[in-house]
């Protein structure tokens, strides 16, 4: 018993020693394949969508992570048969030279491009040990059966194929390699189905790759953006694995990221609507508001222009509001939020409608859908109000990791967003 004790936490001061990012041989599009391969991200679409986005399409990574539209419809995509065409029609991918790896483990230059905005950021693999740490930190509760799912997804692929997208803190020698990388054509490239496109860059060579690890290992931190799920199961199966005395160091230990630097991060605002407003009409609502906001008519809904301001539609009129009271400085990095502002003040007081997650009175739409939807789902009489709010800052989300708090759900929405299938981490 006294062995294995002194030889856990070897193991745990090991692992602890591991760097914070390092390069990897990364899974990747063979060249010219990328626009047959990439796909949405597996969280942010349905079955239906992914059966219809896939049509006429083999090779699209739908079929691997939404393997049950080789079932009929209604089949549970949690099954163990599901999983298991996942994984076949993985290896068939690689069978077929649609996916090939790098011999030798590298960095690569990730970038997204939409409209006038680009950013580029770096892909590695980020330690497991750091993260239980918080030296990567997260800002985010995970729900066990989303874990669940891609925990059988990791297992049964023997990879990581959904990147966490991370952010970084100035560092200049990290931009300095990346505009380099990125001067020539790129390794793989694709515009997905939102009209932004994804270009990767492979970094071999080798001054740059241990300029890349120097670089990130000198940071005190790096930050979860999205992908809480992805980067919990990687820890969940990592654990599993050591516990099979598999040994530190091996690539379960590390879990797939693409790094942006913080400030080319863009969040929208995620909005709220609202089914009823209780025994409300929409102008005794809007009075009871005055008496926490300064209330404005607007001749239409639009995105508020600052933080604590909201934007509210409802009963056919549009307003902004705007918090009366000066927040305390001493509040901390949660109570700031214009999220936790408006369930505090507005809408728990008022309507009793409790922003956790879990209320069935409160529907979130994110930013990317427009102002215009949350209008048409008001005037159609589906909802009765809907609210815009600002996004939250990148600071925000800093501050709340920092002091190692949670955002309240739905806080923020990342846009764009990374593709599966674009870069992928095979576990050895």
């Amino acid at each position: 018993m006294e062995h294995q004790h002194r030889s856990r936490h070897r193991d745990l001061r090991l692992r602890a020693q591991a760097p914070l990012l390092r390069p990897f041989r990364g899974l990747r599009p063979s060249l010219g394949r990328a626009p047959d391969v990439i796909a949405p991200p597996y969280d942010v679409i349905t079955s239906d969508e992914a059966r219809a986005r896939s049509a006429d399409m083999p090779w699209s990574f739908l079929h691997i992570s939404h393997a049950e539209i080789a079932f009929p419809v209604g089949t549970d995509p949690y099954s163990p048969p599901v999983y298991a065409a996942g994984a076949a029609r993985f290896a068939r991918l690689l069978k077929q030279g649609v996916l090939v790896r790098d011999a030798t483990p590298c960095y690569y230059a990730y970038r997204m491009t939409q409209g006038d905005h680009s950013q580029t950021g770096v892909a590695g693999v980020g330690s497991l040990a750091h993260y239980a740490s918080n030296r990567i930190r997260r800002h985010e509760l995970t729900t066990p059966e989303k874990e669940d799912d891609r925990v059988r997804h990791i297992d049964a692929l023997n990879a990581q194929t959904g990147p966490v997208m991370s952010a970084y803190p100035e560092a200049p020698e990290v931009d300095t390699i990346l505009a380099a990388a990125t001067r020539d054509m790129p390794d793989a490239d694709a515009t997905d189905s939102d009209d932004v496109r994804h270009s990767l860059w492979v970094i071999r060579d080798a001054s740059a790759v241990e300029r890349v690890s120097r670089a990130f290992n000198a940071l005190g931190c790096f930050y979860i953006a999205d992908g809480h799920h992805r980067s919990a199961a990687a820890a969940r199966v990592a654990r599993t694995r050591w516990s099979d005395g598999s040994g530190e160091g091996r690539s379960h230990d590390y879990f797939l990221n693409v790094i942006f630097p913080v400030r080319d991060m863009r969040i929208l605002g995620y909005n709220r609507l609202l089914t009823d407003l209780g025994a409300l009409t929409p102008e005794t609502f809007v009075e009871q508001a005055r008496e926490r906001f300064t209330v404005e008519r607007t001749r239409e809904l639009s995105t508020p222009s600052s933080p604590r301001e909201f934007s509210l539609y409802t009963g056919g009129v549009s307003y902004r509001l705007r918090l009366r009271d000066v927040l305390n400085s001493t509040a901390d990095a949660v109570s700031r939020l214009d999220v936790r502002i408006l369930s505090d003040i507005l809408l728990q007081p008022i309507l009793g409608i409790r922003d956790d997650g879990r209320d069935k009175r409160l529907e979130y739409v994110g930013g990317s859908r427009g102002i215009g939807d949350l209008v048409q789902r008001v005037r159609s009489g589906e909802m009765a109000a809907a609210v815009a709010l600002y996004p939250t800052q990148m600071s925000d989300v800093m501050a709340v990791a920092d002091a190692g708090g949670i955002m309240p759900p739905k806080s923020t929405w990342f846009a764009p967003k990374l593709v599966d299938g674009l870069i992928s981490h095979v576990l050895d």
